[in-house]
């Protein structure tokens, strides 16, 4: 199989200073992450995955590096740029849902939707699609309230994916959910690299989500300690014993 790289980083570097001290966060980092993977940054807290996943999308701008996304040179963007290009090509699922009180699980789908100049028809399949994929196509009408913790994840994933985004970030996505919950939300991440050939990149300390990546970014100190490929096989393929 083809490896297509969808983002190049290269030679990044972050601090952030409170105060007088200054703390080194990523340190002269270089990775490249592939299409159609799920990639896993894992690390204990502070050892820097969610700032670089932050610079990756293109959400925290680095002190020094740069990154390469489906060939644009992402910091190099204008603030319109970068945000057009944000909302074309990139989907973001966050630990704490950031879902809207008042709007029920369609309307939270598609509310990105709209401003891509979709037709209300497109708009509306493509958010019930979404969500029937997440398995939530039966509380399309309820509004997060009504809604289990795993639910609300599940419809901020459909949210992300009704886009049809090149690349998916998720930060932490699964750190405030029960077992099964989290078991769910892995299933559907992995899913959506190998069934749409997305590029997912997973910032978490979850450690059941290890087993689920097709690759290990191991991080501390905001480097890369290690790199690990875990080859998954085909969707659809069974194993016997």
């Amino acid at each position: 199989m083809v490896e297509h790289v969808a983002i190049r980083g290269r030679g990044i570097g972050k601090s952030f200073t409170v105060g007088k001290v200054s703390t080194r966060v990523i340190d002269e980092l270089s990775v490249d992450v592939a299409s159609g993977e799920l990639t896993l940054l894992s690390g204990p807290s502070g050892c820097g995955k969610s700032t670089l996943l932050a610079i990756l999308s293109g959400l925290e701008r680095p002190d020094a590096g740069s990154v390469e996304a489906l060939g644009e040179q992402v910091w190099l963007l204008d603030r319109k740029a970068l945000q057009r290009f944000r909302l074309h090509h990139i989907g973001f699922v966050f630990q704490g849902f950031n879902l809207f009180p008042a709007l029920n699980s369609v309307e939270q789908v598609e509310l990105p939707l709209s401003y891509l100049g979709l037709g209300a028809e497109e708009t509306r399949r493509r958010a019930w699609a979404a969500l029937d994929e997440v398995g939530l196509a039966h509380r399309r009408h309820m509004r997060p309230a009504e809604l289990s913790g795993g639910e609300k994840q599940r419809v901020a994933i459909a949210r992300a994916l009704a886009k049809r985004p090149q690349l998916l970030f998720a930060d932490e996505p699964t750190s405030a959910l029960d077992s099964v919950s989290g078991q769910t939300v892995i299933d559907i991440l992995h899913r959506a690299a190998r069934v749409h050939g997305t590029m997912v990149l997973c910032a978490s300390h979850d450690p059941r989500l290890i087993a689920h990546a097709d690759r290990v970014l191991r991080m501390e100190d905001g480097r890369v300690l290690a790199d690990e490929h875990h080859p998954h096989p085909p969707m659809g393929a069974h194993t016997t014993s």
